[in-house]
């Protein structure tokens, strides 16, 4: 297996998956330090809230590495071991957020369309108790939950789309970075995700340069 130099395959391969109340790994430190300042550095510089697909912003040459790693076939090998599935020819979606709004963290399960969803966090440091993802026993309550992940530089959470997937996270309004990859069922499914985030990413953009003619 290719040996990645930004990421820990080791630590992801050797954390276990709890299975409770739905497959799912989280993995402390996974980035090397040695890349984790200009990685924080490197992070597209993101002025609205929301998921922007990769081609929509600009990141830095570390970032990009992190990129080349993420779709990698030895990191693919090592999440479809890890959760027991056939990954070989799925494609894989990989969208940022660099800001989060009272609108973010509502209770939810991803679509059927997603088949793994990785999340990986870069914010320097993370002190205030919103804004951490909590893994749930249910759609209604976000104080009955099995896990809290803290979206400090380094965490990787993993997890197996699942009907009882549900997580959410106290109302966060301010800067909160995190990486999604999800690896899809189709080609199709990718195009049709991709095209809603590129109208998405279009549109916050259009609507920033009109409000801000207005205000001038």
């Amino acid at each position: 297996m290719t040996t990645c130099e930004i990421i820990d395959l080791v630590a992801i391969k050797t954390t276990p998956v709890q299975l409770s109340p739905f497959p799912y790994s989280i993995i402390d430190h996974v980035l090397s330090d040695r890349f984790l300042s200009t990685l924080q550095q490197d992070f597209p510089s993101i002025d609205d809230a929301g998921s922007f697909p990769l081609a929509s912003v600009r990141y830095g040459a570390s970032f990009a590495q992190l990129i080349d790693e993420l779709n990698s076939d030895a990191f693919r090998q090592v999440i479809a071991e890890k959760f027991a599935i056939d990954l070989a020819d799925k494609p894989v979606m990989i969208t940022v957020r660099g800001k989060a709004d009272h609108k973010d963290g509502r209770i939810h399960t991803d679509s059927k369309s997603k088949l793994i969803t990785v999340l990986l966090y870069l914010n320097e440091e993370w002190s205030v108790d919103t804004g951490r993802l909590r893994l749930l026993y249910g759609p209604h309550d976000l104080e009955n939950y099995c896990a809290e992940v803290p979206p400090t530089a380094g965490t990787m959470l993993l997890f197996k789309v699942a009907e009882n997937g549900w997580h959410g996270h106290k109302p966060f309004v301010g800067t909160r970075k995190v990486l999604q990859l999800n690896y899809v069922v189709s080609e199709a499914i990718l195009n049709k995700h991709a095209a809603r985030h590129r109208f998405s990413a279009k549109f916050k953009a259009w609507r920033r340069y009109f409000l801000g003619q207005k205000a001038s």
